[in-house]
């Protein structure tokens, strides 16, 4: 919409997203112009432009020959809207609800590590994009979406107190739900790192606040005598391959544990899991009582030729999209990536390159660009489409061509 006074400004709770494109078309007009074009193509040139060549490979690697990465997107190709004429769209709204919280629009940040190798300022700036835009949609009456939705993504530790010192600290720091990357032990074969030798915890990323700050830690390393002032590697050494991508895998039977100690911790707040692909996982998880699951595969970073995530996310919704809270990452570039995900019976859905391209591209400035770019599309998408509603935005809504093997014409695919 263009048109500042439509009447969907007085109908809705939320922000009104599309009227991002007519202040960024007026803004020459104040000697004003927007960080970078939000074009998906562009901003990942331009995030390889910018990013240091250890920042860009972390940022842009995909397992193997990156055929995971093109089955994301060659899924989203094969799925076609059908816009509808002559709908009434002025009561146009993107709020929705995530485990009891009202959020003023189904998208959110993944949440994506190590950020000081894109921009100095690291997590702070994702962070404060992601309130400003999520605190922009509450209402004074504190009816309305609100910032109040924090997610936790623990990476499994197999030493026990490392994992319950995790729990707590996040418990303590009001994060909202927990959720268990289940798709990363072990980092994937990934060509360009590889050969660049280009592992940060090994190198100037160490063990970060994070590890550094918990007490659990601090405790594994006096028993292996570093120091982490005078052993800044070893520490970071002890940290990832200890504890985050260490190779050692866990079952379902040790699932119980670890779910019922963050019930505890939290007060009984949601456990999801990210990560699954599967039919059968996903039906184990709901027979186990999650809360939720992500249907990701790691946006093609983990497993070579695998599914595509979104090919998974119909499967699984049919399977147990009406016993658990569904959402969905793994290739979202616009407006109609989100829309299409949310057609095929997602509830939610995160992005995650995309934030990180205009993190190294235009540090908060850029998240922040990017993502208002991002509602503001899809927002216009549910207005010139004909779709008023969330809830209208379904399977009927989509024309979907059979599989295919299309192939790639370039190599260049992250």
């Amino acid at each position: 919409m263009s048109d500042a006074n439509n009447p969907n400004v007085g109908r809705r709770t939320t922000p009104q997203w599309g009227l991002y494109q007519r202040e960024l078309f007026w803004a020459p007009n104040e000697g004003k112009h927007p960080p970078f074009n939000t074009d998906p193509e562009k901003l990942r040139a331009l995030a390889k432009q910018r990013l240091s060549e250890g920042g860009w490979h972390y940022a842009s690697c995909n397992a193997g020959l990156s055929w995971t990465h093109y089955a994301n997107r060659q899924a989203f190709y094969r799925h076609q809207i059908v816009p509808r004429m002559l709908v009434d769209t002025q009561s146009r709204d993107t709020a929705t609800t995530i485990f009891g919280h009202r959020v003023s629009a189904p998208i959110r940040f993944a949440p994506i590590g190590i950020n000081r190798i894109y921009h100095p300022t690291g997590e702070l700036s994702p962070a404060r994009a992601n309130d400003t835009l999520a605190a922009s949609g509450s209402t004074a009456e504190g009816k309305g979406p609100g910032k109040g939705v924090r997610f936790y993504q623990l990476y499994w530790s197999p030493d026990d107190n490392v994992t319950l010192s995790m729990l707590n600290r996040a418990a303590q720091n009001g994060y909202t739900a927990l959720f268990l990357t289940t798709d990363t032990w072990q980092l994937a074969w990934r060509h360009d790192d590889v050969a660049a030798g280009n592992y940060a915890f090994y190198h100037e990323h160490g063990a970060g606040d994070l590890g550094l700050k918990d007490s659990a830690f601090r405790d594994q390393i006096k028993r292996a005598n570093l120091d982490a002032q005078r052993d800044p590697k070893e520490v970071g050494a002890q940290w990832i391959d200890g504890n985050i991508w260490h190779g050692r895998s866990f079952s379902w039977d040790r699932l119980p544990w670890l779910m019922e100690n963050w019930r505890r911790i939290s007060g009984g707040k949601p456990f999801v899991l990210k990560g699954l692909q599967s039919v059968a996982d996903a039906r184990k998880a709901a027979q186990m009582g999650v809360d939720g699951i992500v249907v990701s595969n790691h946006a093609g970073r983990q497993v070579d030729g695998a599914i595509a995530s979104l090919d998974a996310l119909e499967k699984i919704v049919d399977a147990v999209g009406d016993k658990t809270y569904v959402m969905f990452d793994s290739g979202i570039r616009g407006g109609a990536d989100v829309f299409k995900a949310l057609a095929l019976g997602a509830k939610f859905v995160f992005i995650g390159r995309l934030w990180v391209y205009a993190l190294g591209s235009g540090g908060e400035e850029g998240v922040r660009h990017v993502v208002k770019g991002l509602l503001a599309d899809f927002d216009i998408l549910m207005n010139v489409a004909g779709y008023p509603d969330l809830k209208e935005i379904n399977r009927d809504a989509l024309d979907s061509m059979p599989k295919g093997a299309y192939f790639p014409c370039f190599r260049e695919m992250a």
